[in-house]
C-alpha cells in the first residue's frame, strides 16, 4: 500500500479526476458525491469539501471506496 499524504479536498479531487472519477452531485451538507465506473459497475464516495487538510486514512478510504488499486494510487500520487 502506498503512503498517502494528508492533502486538501481540492488536491484529492484533482487526483481523483485524473483517475477517471466524475462529479455527480453536491449534497445539502458539506459533502460532494463523486463516482467512478469500472466494467459497467458504478462506485461512489462522498468527499468532504472545503477542508484544508484531510487525514491520510480518510483519503485512503476514498480511494478504496472508488476501487482504485495500489498501483493506480501510486501512479496518481507520483504525478
Amino acid at each position: 500500500m502506498p503512503k498517502i499524504p494528508s492533502m486538501s479536498s481540492k488536491t484529492l479531487i484533482k487526483l481523483l479526476e485524473k483517475g477517471g472519477v466524475v462529479f455527480v452531485r453536491q449534497g445539502s451538507t458539506d459533502h460532494a458525491i463523486y463516482a467512478r465506473t469500472i466494467k459497467k459497475t458504478r462506485y461512489s464516495a462522498p468527499i468532504q469539501m472545503g477542508k484544508k487538510t484531510l487525514d491520510p486514512v480518510y483519503c485512503k478510504r476514498i480511494f478504496k471506496q472508488l476501487q482504485f488499486t495500489d498501483e493506480e494510487i501510486e501512479r496518481l500520487l507520483s504525478k
